[in-house]
């Protein structure tokens, strides 16, 4: 596995549903949007890019405005413990679920949370090797349940002698956790109806603190 992302989703629809739509960008909205996360940063428009690379470097962000979603794709998810991420973003959610999605496969992070349209966390889980279980809050989703009780196609891999700290692969989990949420994967399984990532259009901007 080689994928890597860091990424929010602000949902008042199903996110699966919209990006199967084959949405279109509302440019101003989006750049507003940024704008709104980024109050004390210049800002300036660079390529578009897409869904299909959700891991920018610092200093950069790609986000959409489509109907009934909004995404940002940004380092600042990329987060160890997803519970810290900056109250800017919260306060954007504004009434619609908040989900995070981060995932590295250098090390094999994974990283996911949610957040209920009044802001309450439900659900928050992340871990990689060398860190162990970083935090585990709120009730497993049931896409969970498979991997959190060993995935049987993981362990046949093992020898006796592994000292892997895992009953399951942390990026199986995170693409897992993909098509659970978001209707899609990386490097996982794909389905006749899935979007194609690279023309769900996300603008780039270049974001520098003042």
């Amino acid at each position: 596995m080689g994928a890597k992302d860091w990424m929010l989703f602000y949902a008042s629809d199903d996110v699966s549903k919209v990006l199967r739509s084959s949405p279109q960008i509302d440019r101003e909205a989006t750049a507003a949007f940024v704008q709104r996360l980024h109050p004390s940063h210049d800002i300036r428009p660079i390529a578009d890019g897409s869904l299909d690379y959700a891991n920018p470097p610092d200093g950069e962000v790609y986000a959409a405005v489509y109907p009934g979603l909004s995404i940002i794709c940004t380092a600042d998810a990329a987060l160890d413990d997803p519970r810290g991420l900056d109250e800017r973003f919260h306060r954007e959610a504004a009434g619609r679920t908040l989900y995070s999605h981060a995932m590295h496969s250098v090390v094999d992070f994974f990283a996911y949370a949610i957040w209920e349209p009044d802001g309450t966390l439900r659900r928050a889980f992340s871990l990689s090797p060398d860190s162990g279980v970083i935090a585990d809050v709120g009730t497993p989703l049931p896409f969970e349940e498979k991997y959190l009780a060993g995935d049987p196609e993981f362990l046949a891999y093992l020898e006796e002698d592994d000292d892997y700290p895992f009953r399951f692969h942390p990026l199986s989990l995170a693409e897992a956790a993909l098509r659970a949420l978001f209707g899609f994967n990386y490097e996982g399984e794909w389905h006749d109806d899935d979007p194609d990532l690279e023309k769900i259009v996300l603008a780039g901007y270049a974001v520098t603190p003042r």
